[in-house]
């Protein structure tokens, strides 16, 4: 992705170029986000995240993805604490920052929770017997008598 700075992000940076909207009036939807954020540079996406019983009502925050993260900073460097426009004088000041990945998603973009806990490798070193010893049916060596030394 090349643009007229000659900057190139680099790859898998599109955490950077996305920024975290909160504290949006009810009314706002993604075309009045546009409109305003469009001003800083190019937007790839824009999510609006919906409430999951009343799919007609969003959730009071956004994410837009911007195709620079130079952009997406300077949006949030002219937004924060302030208000959208068309939204002055309502007392709704917006929120801005670079979004954060999910606490719970790996690099991989899978959830860490997909599996049981005794599936991950950190609990298997630490917990886990060598095959056979799970139900205790393997029977210990005996340890060599002192003074003999173990036959191989």
């Amino acid at each position: 992705m090349n643009n007229d700075s000659g900057y190139t992000p680099p790859a898998g940076s599109s955490r950077k170029s996305t920024v975290y909207v909160a504290g949006l009036a009810p009314e706002v939807n993604e075309e009045q986000l546009l409109q305003a954020f469009v001003t800083f540079g190019d937007i790839l996406d824009i999510k609006l995240p919906h409430e999951p019983n009343q799919p007609s009502k969003h959730r009071g925050f956004a994410f837009l993805t911007f195709q620079n993260p130079t952009d997406a900073q300077d949006a949030i460097d002219n937004f924060d604490l302030n208000e959208l426009p068309g939204y002055q004088g309502r007392g709704r000041f917006l929120k801005c920052s670079i979004a954060n990945p999910s606490k719970f998603n790996t690099e991989s973009g899978g959830n860490k929770f997909d599996r049981p806990i005794w599936e991950t490798e950190e609990w298997q070193q630490k917990y886990a017997k060598p095959s056979g010893e799970e139900n205790g049916d393997v029977a210990a060596a005996p340890a060599p008598a002192e003074g003999q030394e173990e036959e191989s």
